[in-house]
C-alpha cells in the first residue's frame, strides 16, 4: 500500500509527485539469552534466515513467522529495550488452528477467547474481560489467544478471514500459503452450502461461486448468500 509521495522534475524539468512504498520489513524482540530464543522460535516452525556474528560481539538472528512477509530479530547489542517487553499481533486465518499448532510444538498457549470489553485482548490472562471460545458470530478481529516466548514477549493471535477494506490493497490481493488457500476454499465450500439450501437445489455454478466469496472475502466487500 502507498504510504509516501516524493517530488523529482522529469525530463523537461517538471515537478512530478511519486509514489514509494513503506513496506514493514523486520520487528525487533528484545531478549536475554540468544541460543534460548533461537531454540524457542525454530521450534515453532518459523523459518530461520540468518544468524550472523561479529567479532566486536554484535550478533543478529532472523527468524520469519510462516506465510508472513515481517521479519523478527534478536542478538546481542541490537537494542536497548528491556527484554520481554515486546508485544506483538499474529493473524491467522483459524485460530483454533493456530493454537493447537502451537501447543503441538512446545508453546504455552492462553485458551482461545474473545472479547467481553472493549480492549479485553490487552487484558492478561484469566481478566474477566476475556469470554472463553472464539466469537459467537465468528467475525474477523474479535477471536484470539496469547503466547509469551521464553522472556515473556507477548504475541497475540488474532483471526482474521475478512479485512475491513481499508486495510485491502486490491492489486495485492493474495493468499500467503497453501494454508490460507485451504483455510479460505473451506469457508467458501461451507458458506455455499448454505446458499445451496437457500436457493433448495444444487449450484451447478459452484467455481464462479467460490470466485466471487473467495474475492470478495479478500477485499472486505459484502458477501454473496
Amino acid at each position: 500500500m502507498t504510504l509516501l509521495t516524493r517530488l523529482e522534475k522529469d525530463a523537461n524539468g517538471t515537478r512530478c509527485i511519486y509514489n514509494t512504498d513503506l513496506k514493514l520489513e523486520v520487528v525487533i524482540v528484545p531478549v536475554s539469552d540468544v541460543d534460548r530464543s533461537k531454540d524457542f522460535y525454530a521450534r515453532l516452525g518459523w523459518r530461520l534466515d540468518a544468524d550472523f556474528r561479529f567479532d566486536n560481539g554484535f550478533r543478529v538472528v532472523q527468524f520469519t513467522p510462516p506465510g508472513s512477509a515481517c521479519s523478527i530479530q534478536f542478538g546481542t547489542h541490537v537494542t536497548e529495550v528491556a527484554p520481554g517487553s515486546a508485544h506483538s499481533y499474529l493473524v491467522v486465518s483459524d485460530v483454533v488452528a493456530a493454537r493447537d499448532q502451537l501447543v503441538s510444538r512446545g508453546a504455552s498457549v492462553s485458551d482461545v477467547f474473545h472479547q467481553g470489553a472493549p480492549g479485553a485482548h490487552f487484558q492478561p490472562e484469566g481478566s474477566s474481560a476475556r469470554l472463553s471460545g472464539p466469537s459467537p458470530t465468528h467475525t474477523s478481529y474479535r477471536s484470539y489467544a496469547t503466547f509469551r516466548d521464553p522472556d515473556g514477549n507477548l504475541w497475540l493471535l488474532q483471526e482474521v478471514t475478512n479485512r475491513v477494506p481499508g486495510r485491502v490493497d486490491p492489486a495485492e490481493l493474495k493468499l500467503a500459503s497453501a494454508n490460507d488457500l485451504a483455510s479460505a476454499l473451506r469457508r467458501a465450500a461451507s458458506a455455499h452450502g448454505e446458499h445451496e439450501k437457500r436457493i433448495g437445489q444444487h449450484d451447478a455454478n459452484w467455481p464462479d461461486w467460490y470466485a466471487t466469496y473467495m474475492v470478495a472475502e479478500q477485499s472486505g466487500q459484502e458477501l454473496p448468500q
